[in-house]
């Protein structure tokens, strides 16, 4: 599950395996190798990961499929914009 994981955040981003690795200080082939399930990373590396692309390491190991948004330094008023759009997607997803 990670590799798929690592794979989607990456690629939800729009950034290419080199750009990703910059963010985390990896080489290419060290992402491709997670990403195709060759290597994990270290315990520190997948705190980085996490931190780095605001995602609990819950969620990028695959035991959570809860995806969170960090919100802070955004007004209440733009938290409800952000809330408004979330909730429109769901109901276009649901159709």
């Amino acid at each position: 599950m990670f590799d798929e994981r690592i794979k989607e955040i990456r690629k939800s981003l729009g950034i290419n395996q080199v750009e990703f690795g910059r963010k985390l200080n990896v080489t290419k082939q060290c992402v491709s190798n997670w990403e195709n399930g060759n290597i994990q990373p270290s315990i520190d590396m997948l705190i980085n990961i996490a931190e780095t692309f605001s995602v609990s390491t819950d969620y990028i190991l695959g035991l959570n499929d809860k995806c969170t948004l960090d919100v802070s330094g955004l007004t209440s008023e733009q938290i409800l914009h952000l809330q408004a759009i979330v909730n429109d997607l769901k109901k276009h997803n649901k159709l």
